[in-house]
């Protein structure tokens, strides 16, 4: 009984002296980022939160204060409070602080100075004579069903002028059964990885997709981050920032050296990195630098913006080569600030951070992606051969063929049961939905194409409507791969309700290397032209609805135009074009040409025409289905020429034209984008109205703003008025910049892009031309507005302003006010 009361007494005095844990993580008030390192004082005691901000303390007594402070913010005062373990202090900027980064110190900036002194000799890829491994990855979008709420919630529809409907909304109760049996999606792939000091290659070896018998090929090329973390510019989501550990990246870092670690055995500074400016979303992270060689041991890195990214790599020494060679790679993504929906592989997937411990109202944005790589079978400095050194990547037939055991032998964790259920359920899924129908004719039509039978029918050629014919009414088709592999025939043909006339067009092609794509071609037609346009031939082929410009447009010229051509991609990054022309040209409006004295009202052109597109930066995957672009960089470069065959053909004219354009996309982590796009032509000889320049212009002549408005183009001058300059030589430049969507609410979430355009060119032959006015751009043109697009199903209002020399006398008549439209097709 003694011992009763001795063990009664033990309790009661252990119950005085009770701790309780508190967990807590300290962030940035305005935006969510957390504060690495801030301190944190509780009953005279003082510790340093972690890199992420988390930290934890031991309350005695809650009525002592939580004091956080970091320089460059007020100290916040916080009191715990009983039953709450988790809690989350937010500091508030000081504005009156001048300077609120970390100052970095000397001795870590001399580490980080020796780090890029060091690349070259520690970065494998640049100090290794050759290497390759094989690369196992597995990519998974899942959830944690802890995290998910399984309550059934009580929804108010509103209706316009009637009451709410009340429903119940069983979405959370049936996302987390669903996601306590599997992963919401996942895919796997080997890849051979071989690099010598000229080039490098991936070649997969295995690859399967759930729900997929044939991969989704733009997939098995998407790089979500950079495999080195040497190198600059670093990508993420094929956005790219710069490294760290770069020299310019010392102009947007603060370092911090925290303490030294060991690993391997080999002793490495720890070191916390975050941008000078606190609020960016730039890379934040920990580099543990071996004390030695100044190689990095190990990285994380963070990212807090429209996604959240988690990153870490590991390495493993190898002592024969005294170097840190990969070791591990995982990857992260959930969803941060935005409040748009993230896609991947054409689904929607909803993401949500992890910033604060609240409970979601919706079940997916619990949703995140991991991603995880290990090397294997590795070999170092040894002769390597890469066959097929042109293509960056490339999927042969059988690795689309692996049967399960090949895949059991990458296993690595046997308790995982939701991994095998999600390749049967999902497969399942596919077949009953016809998923991979759905990405197989998302692939059509986004090239403007509807696949039916041994035909793909042209969508864009069924209604068309300009002032000339008014609608025109046609049908358009391509023969497909069930017809032949080798042979394709295209014809169409269109009928304008208002001049009263048919037009058709027919293009028999054969393949004559697959490999190359190279194809030659022989085609006649019988149609109308714009005027003075420019097209490039190898520009790809887009999907639109409608074409706005020729709405408005009446001076169309005829052309029975013949045509043997040659087009290949058989040079690394290009789409190369060869072909012979024969035009009979009718312009369909009063005018004369006049040249060596003599007046043309109709001529024949023959004319050789080379066009080039050239992608030096994209790279390149090679699949049964042929090469794709998988990775789009820029700038992309087109160059065409142009040159009539004197006395041949019966051609009437000689002169020569030279067409350069060029384009530059830059993304941001934040979800913005800049562009540039550089135009410039030149034509030398006698050359008709109809092959001169117009600079693609887009507005009406009439008085009042509100009779000019029509649909804007997308890369056309909107302030400039239909046949209003010509030019025989123009060099052309737009500027635009896109912001975030903004959310106003009932699914009004316009997205605003600023846009400056600018152009000059001349012409010194005016003299030849009779029946139309024109003016010439010695004094250039300029331009400037703001696009509101996609502010309700994907309609829009742009305005922009005439400046310059060539402005115009009333106010009024400067300005445009156009109708924008963008399909989002989902792909």
């Amino acid at each position: 009984m003694k011992y009763f009361w001795l063990f009664l007494c033990f309790l009661i005095t252990n119950s005085f002296v009770a701790q309780t844990k508190i967990k807590g993580q300290v962030i940035d008030f305005d935006s969510k980022v957390p504060i690495a390192f801030a301190s944190i004082t509780y009953n005279n005691k003082k510790l340093h939160a972690d890199w992420e901000g988390k930290f934890t303390i031991e309350v005695k007594d809650y009525k002592l204060p939580i004091k956080v402070n970091f320089k460059g913010y007020y100290e916040k005062i916080t009191y715990p409070e009983p039953k709450t373990i988790n809690i989350t202090i937010k500091l508030v900027t000081d504005l009156n602080e001048k300077k609120p980064e970390i100052f970095t110190e000397n001795k870590v900036n001399n580490i980080i100075k020796k780090v890029i002194e060091n690349r070259k000799s520690n970065d494998p890829e640049k100090s290794l004579s050759s290497f390759q491994y094989k690369n196992y990855e597995y990519v998974q979008v899942t959830a944690n069903p802890d995290s998910i709420s399984s309550k059934i919630d009580t929804i108010y529809k509103k209706r316009l002028l009637r009451k709410p409907i009340i429903k119940l909304d069983s979405t959370n109760y049936k996302f987390k059964k669903f996601s306590e049996k599997q992963h919401l999606y996942q895919t796997e792939k080997v890849n051979l990885i071989q690099h010598t000091q000229k080039q490098s290659k991936e070649t997969i070896l295995a690859t399967r997709m759930a729900g997929f018998q044939q991969p989704v090929y733009e997939y098995l090329g998407l790089k979500l981050i950079s495999y080195s973390v040497y190198e600059n510019p670093f990508e993420i989501l094929e956005i790219p920032v710069q490294n760290p550990i770069s020299n310019f990246g010392r102009r947007l870092y603060n370092y911090k050296l925290i303490d030294t670690v060991k690993i391997e055995g080999r002793s490495t500074y720890r070191i916390y990195f975050e941008p000078k400016k606190l609020n960016a979303n730039r890379l934040r992270g920990l580099l543990y630098i071996d004390s030695q060689n100044y190689a990095i041991a190990k990285a994380h890195f963070r990212i807090y913006g429209v996604v959240n990214i988690n990153a870490t790599y590991t390495f493993d020494y190898r002592k024969d080569i005294a170097i840190w060679f990969p070791k591990n790679r995982k990857f992260r993504v959930s969803k941060g600030n935005n409040h748009e929906d993230i896609k991947i592989l054409g689904g929607t997937i909803k993401f949500s951070s992890d910033l604060e411990e609240l409970e979601s109202k919706n079940a997916t944005d619990q949703a995140y992606v991991n991603i995880e790589s290990t090397p294997f079978d590795i070999e170092i400095n040894k002769d390597i051969t890469i066959s097929k050194p042109r293509v960056k990547i490339e999927v042969p037939e059988k690795s689309l063929k692996r049967d399960n055991e090949y895949w059991s032998s990458f296993k690595k964790d046997s308790l995982d049961k939701r991994k095998l259920r999600t390749y049967t359920s999902i497969d399942s899924l596919s077949l009953s939905e016809r998923i991979e129908h759905k990405v197989f004719l998302g692939r059509k039509i986004i090239n403007g194409y509807f696949p039916i039978s041994i035909f793909d029918v042209d969508l864009r050629s069924i209604v068309k409507f300009n002032n000339f014919e008014g609608f025109r009414l046609g049908l358009g088709a391509t023969t497909n791969t069930k017809w032949s592999e080798k042979y394709k025939v295209a014809f169409y043909g269109a009928y304008g309700l208002k001049d009263d006339e048919l037009k058709f067009g027919i293009t028999p092609s054969y393949l004559v290397d697959k490999k190359t794509e190279t194809w030659v071609s022989a085609s006649y037609s019988n149609d109308i032209f714009e005027i003075a346009q420019t097209n490039f031939v190898t520009d790809s082929r887009r999907f639109k609805i409608y074409d706005p410009r020729p709405i408005n447009i009446s001076t169309f010229y005829n052309n029975k135009l013949s045509v043997l051509s040659l087009e290949s991609k058989l040079f690394p990054k290009t789409t190369s074009y060869f072909g012979i022309s024969h035009n009979e040209i009718q312009p369909l409006f009063d005018y004369t040409f006049i040249n060596d004295n003599q007046a043309y009202t109709k001529y024949t052109i023959a004319a050789a025409q080379f066009a080039l597109q050239w992608n030096p930066f994209s790279n390149y995957m090679q699949t049964p289905m042929g090469k794709i672009e998988y990775e789009k960089r820029h700038p992309k470069f087109s160059l065409q020429l142009t040159q009539t065959l004197p006395s041949i053909l019966d051609n009437d004219f000689t002169f020569t034209k030279v067409d350069f354009k060029t384009y530059y996309e830059l993304p941001y982590l934040s979800g913005q984008k800049s562009s540039v796009l550089l135009q410039t032509g030149i034509a030398f000889g006698d050359v008709p109205i109809t092959h001169l320049y117009s600079i693609v212009p887009n507005n009406l002549n009439r008085e009042a703003i509100l009779q000019r408005i029509t649909f804007a183009g997308k890369n056309s001058f909107e302030t400039m008025y239909f046949n209003e300059f010509f030019s025989n030589k123009y060099a052309s430049l737009q500027l635009k910049h896109t912001f975030n969507k903004i959310r106003l609410g009932y699914k009004i979430n316009p997205e605003f892009t600023i846009v400056t355009r600018m152009a000059v060119g001349s012409n010194n032959k005016n003299n030849q031309h009779i029946g139309i006015a024109y003016k010439t751009l010695e004094k250039g043109f300029f331009e400037s507005g703001v696009e509101c697009n996609k502010i309700f199903k994907g309609f829009g209002l742009v305005a922009f302003y005439r400046y310059g020399e060539n402005q115009l006398a009333n106010f009024d008549d400067n300005i445009a006010i156009k109708i924008s439209y963008y399909l989002d097709l989902g792909l």
